[in-house]
């Protein structure tokens, strides 16, 4: 235990994007030859330094993560920038690139999805048998996973108290994926959307997206993990998913790592932005703890059904979405009867956000253009052209490639 970072002093970051064709766009599940030009064989994971590569469940899908905890956000935004680089310097020779956002926008999942079929298969190919991992809920989706660490229960208890709360609002800042299918479905964040039922066979693994109001590990493993293990036992007789990780919440507790990992961050179009975003969350997190709007018993206190109402608004509306749950606000300590996610967004980084923060210039353009997937809309209209799609995905990667802001 004395070896994990306290509170507020570890941070693993993990980054999702896609692998396309370099003219097309299209898919391309190529991400074990990625990782073997990367490392002279083929792999599952490469360390670079402080950094590192890994596959997930789709072959087109590839993940860069901080290697271990980082001491602080800060400065990650231009380490992964070179991890961006040396990917499509690697995927240049292939015809291919990275493509960010959270959802890829025409692909038709159950014809064009390759499963990983190397090392750690059997975990893919348990999850594909009980839930078919061909949809959109499986194979098109990338995200941000912002891990968290703490010590000992006291401090779990504080972090997921505040975590619950903050967990609603995210779609609001982070959402990226207006287009399913070469259409905009009215919903901006639609990873989230399908996210949310893509294990209904099972409902406990991923329960109301909210965690429940558990404080300790040991309540936790009672209430929620065994809960699971119990629930999958049936479709899973060589007991291959029998993990703390098999929880789909929103946030899920690691405790083999004593982490708190955040799971509803939509990627976006570059490093910078995403790092931004979890700064802007740390620094509200930090508030929260601190008890400086709200005690720690309030917070614990506050039920799962408002705010898994509140998320499904903000999946829906995203910074548009209008919350008139005063209690809600009054742990943030705001007293307006009603206001905006966006502008609620707005206040809490007026009081969090140091001045200089290398955060502001990206969460400056997200709270006043909207998040990502509503500049898509701006951009592309809630009708868009096939031809349009791919001109403005271009510029995604184009964004991605180069380190810069999506403006419409």
């Amino acid at each position: 235990m004395s070896n994990t970072p306290h509170i507020f002093e570890g941070f693993g970051l993990e980054l999702e994007y896609m692998i396309v064709d370099q003219e097309t766009l299209n898919v391309l599940p190529i991400a074990d030859q990625l990782l073997t030009a990367a490392a002279g064989s083929l792999v599952n994971d490469v360390e670079r330094g402080n950094f590192e590569w890994s596959n997930e469940l789709a072959l087109h899908v590839i993940e860069m993560k901080t290697n271990g905890p980082a001491a602080s956000i800060t400065g990650l935004a231009a380490g992964f920038d070179e991890q961006v680089k040396a990917m499509n310097q690697l995927l240049k020779p292939m015809g291919a690139t990275l493509l960010p956002s959270a959802m890829h926008p025409w692909i038709d999942p159950y014809r064009e999805t390759k499963l990983w079929p190397h090392g750690y298969r059997a975990v893919y190919e348990a999850y594909n048998r009980i839930f078919n991992c061909q949809g959109h809920g499986w194979s098109n989706l990338q995200s941000v996973h912002l891990n968290l660490g703490f010590q000992g229960d006291d401090e779990f208890g504080r972090l997921h108290a505040a975590i619950r709360l903050i967990l609603p609002l995210l779609p609001a800042l982070a959402a990226s994926s207006p287009f399913v299918e070469g259409r905009a479905t009215g919903v901006l964040d639609n990873r989230l959307e399908f996210y949310r039922h893509n294990q209904k066979r099972i409902p406990s693994l991923t329960g109301d997206i909210i965690p429940e109001q558990v404080y300790s590990r040991r309540r936790y493993e009672e209430i929620i993990l065994q809960k699971n293990y119990q629930d999958i036992a049936p479709h899973d007789p060589e007991r291959i998913l029998q993990d703390e990780w098999l929880n789909s919440r929103g946030a899920i507790a690691r405790f083999q790592r004593s982490a708190i990992e955040i799971r509803l961050l939509d990627i976006q179009e570059c490093p910078a932005a995403d790092m931004a975003i979890c700064t802007a969350i740390v620094g509200i997190l930090r508030a929260l703890v601190a008890e400086q709007w709200s005690s720690v018993s309030m917070q614990q206190a506050f039920p799962v059904q408002p705010l898994a109402d509140l998320l499904l608004c903000c999946i829906r509306d995203a910074e548009q979405s209008v919350i008139s749950d005063t209690t809600f606000l009054r742990l943030f300590g705001v007293d307006d009867p009603q206001l905006t996610a966006g502008d609620l967004w707005k206040i809490l980084l007026e009081r969090t956000l140091p001045i200089g923060n290398e955060a502001h210039h990206c969460l400056d353009i997200i709270i006043k253009h909207g998040p990502l997937a509503r500049r898509l809309l701006k951009a592309a209209g809630d009708a868009p052209h096939a031809t349009r799609l791919h001109e403005l995905y271009r510029q995604l990667a184009i964004c991605l490639a180069q380190g810069e802001m999506f403006l419409a």
